[in-house]
């Protein structure tokens, strides 16, 4: 046979290599022929473009924190970051009275603080996803601290009101930019809802030690409100060389290879944040957060002129009281991520808002200055894993291409939350007094509930199974077959 033969001219021929044989493995189908050379099948590739559909039980690779190695540093920049947008947040409550004295204005015009933030955020609600297309992750990290570090560096200065309101918007937009981009980021690795988790964390315990900066340094006479701005210039300055350096790689190449347009031939660079728009869970995740970041930033913000004023406390146990709800939400967002874990992200987020309003009202009807300490500590701890849990939650249920859209565009809403519904407690307060800012929390956490119990209805059941629950589905698949 022809095999023979040519095995036989293999052996007694020096010249002709071995190799002339391809293995038999690398041909796709078709039956070894007896004329190797003769008719042999044409290589082809395993898949093709066109044949490359995942089989049903294929998943996701997402990057870890540590994975790949440059990661590690990027999450640490990236806490950081949050760090300073707590510590800018956090520092509202403590610098509110101090301003409204310096500058000599009412609760109303000093409340201005909190609103002027909105215009920045809404602004970097649609610059985020053409920044990151033509930009990508590197144009974040070098932007947004520049629009941290040059209006400190000018709010330092003392300047009128007005300037100081126009410095704030520009905060406003670097903390858009810096809250949409890194919280997306994230909320896509592995273990998303720990890790976003301790990134929230890095926020609450910014907005933890703020507060008692910005009160020490003016109490003890180091320098007046403003000297607190000098540690925020000298953490932006921090914050720029940190995420600059570890996301100098990722440029708008890296960032739509990473993240291609979900529709085939649609102009992968623009219509991303108009898709967004177009989706009825944007727009219900935006509320949502709207309502989150109102009540938190209120709490935040009112609670030394409530315990002062409503609770007789001093300045300095106002403070404290400050410290205690943003250091239990600290500690929520870093214990509470692997509760979440475990139960699934949308039954977690129903146990932690019931248990907010039952925080909520003893915050608001018991009126004992100790009490409401422990309660408002207790509530920012409930209240700590809410806003990582929602963006984790985002990305669940909407296509990875309109993330940093939808986000974005959260964010720009919340940022709208953060400001509204603090200055709305600072008019009401001025008419009505303080005292009303415990109703319009309550009420914000009722309305909360009913959006997430409309949203609840959305969530990926096959993903988010809860460990609890699926201890329960296995039970009910054994009862099924031992009935069959």
């Amino acid at each position: 046979m022809a095999t023979s033969t040519a095995t036989e001219t293999l052996h007694t021929t020096e010249d002709i290599p071995l190799e002339v044989f391809p293995p038999q493995a690398v041909f796709k189908g078709g039956r070894v022929s007896e004329k190797p050379f003769e008719n042999a099948p044409i290589l082809e590739p395993a898949l093709t473009r066109e044949a490359s559909t995942p089989p049903e039980d294929a998943f996701e690779a997402k990057e870890k924190w540590n994975s790949p190695p440059i990661n590690r540093y990027r999450v640490f920049s990236t806490f950081w970051s949050f760090f300073v947008l707590g510590m800018n947040d956090g520092s509202y409550g403590a610098l509110v009275p101090q301003l409204e004295k310096h500058y000599n204005i009412t609760y109303t015009v000093v409340s201005l603080i909190f609103l002027s933030p909105f215009a920045g955020y809404t602004m970097a609600a649609f610059v985020n996803s053409p920044l990151h297309v033509r930009l990508g992750q590197r144009g974040v990290g070098i932007i947004a601290p520049m629009f941290r570090l040059f209006p400190y560096l000018v709010i330092s200065f003392h300047p009128p009101f007005p300037v100081l309101i126009v410095m704030y918007i520009l905060v406003g937009f670097g903390n858009g930019l810096v809250d949409a981009a890194w919280s997306a980021w994230i909320g896509n690795m592995a273990n998303s809802h720990e890790v976003s988790g301790v990134l929230q964390a890095f926020y609450a315990l910014g907005a933890t030690i703020a507060p008692l900066i910005a009160t020490s340094i003016s109490s003890r006479g180091h320098g007046g409100w403003w000297t607190f701005y000098y540690i925020m210039v000298s953490a932006s300055l921090l914050e720029f060389g940190a995420s600059t350096s570890t996301f100098w790689t990722q440029t708008g190449a890296v960032y739509l290879s990473e993240n291609p347009h979900q529709k085939a031939g649609e102009n992968t660079t623009s219509g991303r944040t108009r898709e967004a728009l177009k989706s009825k869970l944007t727009w219900f995740f935006s509320l949502f957060i709207f309502l989150y970041v109102g009540t938190e930033v209120s709490i935040g913000g009112w609670i030394v002129v409530f315990m002062t004023k409503v609770r007789g406390a001093s300045t300095l146990a106002g403070s404290a009281t400050a410290t205690g709800f943003w250091g239990g939400m600290t500690v929520g967002r870093l214990v509470l991520g692997f509760v979440t874990s475990r139960l699934g992200g949308f039954r977690a987020m129903l146990l932690y808002l019931g248990l907010s309003i039952v925080f909520e009202l003893i915050f608001w009807l018991v009126p004992n200055m100790v009490v409401t300490a422990v309660a408002s500590a207790l509530l920012g701890m409930i209240l700590g894993p809410i806003y990582p849990t929602a963006v984790v939650l985002m990305t669940t249920v909407l296509p990875r291409s309109l993330h940093i859209s939808a986000i974005g565009f959260a964010t720009a809403v919340g940022g709208s939350g953060s400001a509204a519904l603090p200055f709305a407690v600072g008019a009401i307060a001025q008419a009505k007094g303080v005292k009303t800012l415990q109703p319009i929390v309550c009420a914000c956490c009722v309305v909360m509930l009913t959006v997430w119990l409309f949203l609840q209805q959305h969530r990926p059941k096959d993903k988010e199974e809860g460990f609890s629950m699926a201890i329960f589905k296995r039970m009910r698949d054994r009862i099924k077959k031992m009935i069959h």
